[in-house]
């Protein structure tokens, strides 16, 4: 049996940090203590030198483009990227080609992942304007979830019948996950700028034409829905300063049957990046102001923002290189997720504790995912170990997305993922990635 001893490292847990030793036998952690020995002389002794140890993150929303979009990203570069990073277990979106509207598809994708993933992973079941009765098969203990795109995102995922909406959210008990952005007030947005601009609508308009207005209707809709129905809500990437007032931090965790989620780049940017940074910041939603960007902070940091994930969407080069209202909107971001968290940390303005819980704890407890997402005996081995003082840039040549860029590039961060475990299996040890696709698939605690 595969045996691991990671010795003298700062165990992040539950809200604290320790010094100790964590065992791993096979794929599980056996022992969390202050000092264990090695019961055999082959088990393999990582020595952690004073480094943090994180559970592997698990980051609830990415979209992997496979099948249909491989020329953008398969789940094989991403999750090889996913796990360079120290995110060891992935939830992946529906609006692939064909979209994960049957259970069919959905299981095709389940199949593919089972031989090229190196990260754990989910499927979420997409829903339709049609398609109730398949949403309604969904395994609870098998799939993360339900994805609706109430915004027009995706295209033809788009769900804007009430009725329809309302027949998902009062007909299953599952974590149903929302895209929030009134469309009507986009096209009308669109509309408007393109009358000024005809097709040169410069992208410093994004966060006006997909604005808080478009937002705060859609997501305040949702939330109302889910009041009415006592549907289990989670409300995706939140951008806005205004969207905060509709979620609370009044009750535990475990308690709440809406729950919000900020990305990455929402808490980076602002909409002063546009000038330099152009279509490689064009996300749905928009990265908004300097305002925005303050008020999710704040949310996050006391509780009324529940994850922090990366809504990792790559686009090749030439279609980010289109005009404005051409390039798709999307960015890749799950090989920096972690460290840019830590940068934050190294500027003052998040714990490491806190980190862990929004990228770690919470995704587990929100999902119910079974035995993962904590440093505890019974739990699988999916483990980081970041080395806090270990500078380096993003550079081409250490961009593992297969679309081979990142919006992070240039950037200097002051942190490093020197070793990444999923399920026992040391994967990557010093940015060198092993050729182990360790992932299982995620399952859930769910009645």
């Amino acid at each position: 049996m595969n045996t691991v001893l990671i010795k003298n490292a700062k165990i992040v847990n539950e809200g604290q940090i320790f010094e100790g030793d964590v065992l791993i036998e096979g794929e599980f952690i056996t022992a969390v203590s202050e000092s264990i020995s090695p019961k055999s002389p082959d088990c393999k002794i990582i020595d952690a030198e004073g480094n943090y140890l994180i559970p592997g993150a698990i980051d609830d929303q990415v979209h992997f483009r496979e099948p249909g979009l491989t020329h953008k990203g398969d789940i094989e570069s991403e999750s090889r990227a996913a796990i360079a990073g120290g995110i060891t277990s992935f939830i992946e979106q529906p609006n692939t080609v064909p979209n994960a509207v049957t259970q069919e598809l959905l299981e095709d994708k389940y199949q593919i992942a089972a031989q090229s993933s190196y990260a754990n992973y989910s499927f979420m079941m997409g829903g339709t304007n049609d398609n109730l009765e398949e949403v309604l098969k969904t395994n609870p203990k098998n799939v993360a979830g339900i994805k609706l795109f109430l915004g027009s995102s995706t295209g033809n995922m788009l769900v804007d019948n009430e009725e329809v909406l309302e027949k998902i959210f009062s007909s299953t008990k599952m974590l149903i996950a929302v895209h929030c952005e009134d469309e009507a007030t986009i096209k009308a947005n669109t509309e408007k700028y393109k009358a000024e601009f005809g097709d040169d609508v410069p992208v410093t308009a994004h966060h006006l034409i997909r604005s808080e207005e478009a937002c705060y209707l859609s997501s305040s809709k949702a939330i109302a829905l889910a009041k009415k129905t006592g549907a289990r809500l989670h409300v995706f990437h939140l951008s806005t300063a205004k969207e905060m007032e509709l979620f609370t931090n009044t009750i535990p965790l475990e308690e709440k049957q809406i729950t919000a989620e900020v990305c990455i780049h929402h808490l980076w940017f602002t909409n002063d990046d546009y000038a330099t940074k152009g279509n490689f910041i064009k996300w749905n939603p928009a990265v908004k102001t300097a305002a925005d960007r303050e008020a999710l902070w704040k949310a996050l940091l006391d509780d009324t923002i529940d994850v922090i994930a990366t809504d990792h969407a790559p686009h090749t080069l030439e279609e980010k290189s289109e005009n404005y209202l051409k390039a798709p909107s999307g960015g890749p971001l799950v090989q920096h997720a972690v460290v840019a968290m830590f940068e934050a940390y190294h500027q003052g303005k998040i714990s490491i504790e806190k980190i862990v819980e929004k990228m770690c704890h919470n995704p587990a407890k929100i999902f119910k995912i079974e035995k993962r997402g904590f440093i505890k005996e019974g739990f699988y081995a999916d483990l980081a170990i970041v080395d806090a003082a270990k500078p380096w840039s993003v550079k081409k040549e250490n961009i593992l997305y297969k679309c081979g860029w990142s919006p992070l590039e240039g950037t200097n961060f002051k942190s490093r993922v020197v070793y990444t475990l999923v399920n026992g299996q040391i994967v990557n040890q010093n940015g060198q990635i092993k050729e182990i696709k360790a992932g299982k698939r995620l399952l859930f605690d769910r009645e």
